[in-house]
């Protein structure tokens, strides 16, 4: 399927897509904080990258509410990526340290951990 578009042929291993899957899932709801900020400083540079693109103000402000919306999908979805790297380095860690097997169920406890986290953590901040 794949070899078929490109002209070299490389592996994509279930194994590895599904753990540095599960460990971007858990570092993304550990670090929900860091996350939120990485989405809100994205928004900003899209929202100034696309500003400079425009030489009048009226012209602007006519698209500017659905511009910052599309702006904030989209930093929402690349802040996926620094996630995604670290979960990588964290999936390889667990495969270097112990073995390929162990790096889907430590992802799955880490997800496991990391969200019961992020509900105690919202539960907190709700005053309850």
């Amino acid at each position: 399927m794949l070899t078929d578009i490109f002209p070299f042929s490389f592996n994509l291993d279930p194994v590895t897509i599904s753990g540095i899957s599960l460990w971007s899932l858990a570092l993304y709801l550990g670090f929900s904080p860091v996350s939120e900020w990485f989405i809100l400083q994205l928004s900003r540079w899209f929202n100034f990258a696309e500003r400079s693109l425009y030489m009048s103000q009226s012209e602007y402000e006519k698209t500017r509410k659905a511009r910052e919306s599309q702006n904030a999908f989209y930093a929402a979805i690349f802040s996926i990526v620094p996630f995604l790297l670290i979960g990588g380095l964290c999936n390889w860690l667990v495969e270097f340290a112990f073995d390929r097997s162990w790096s889907i169920s430590v992802g799955i406890i880490a997800c496991i951990g990391c969200g019961v986290y992020e509900l105690g953590r919202r539960n907190g901040q709700n005053g309850e």
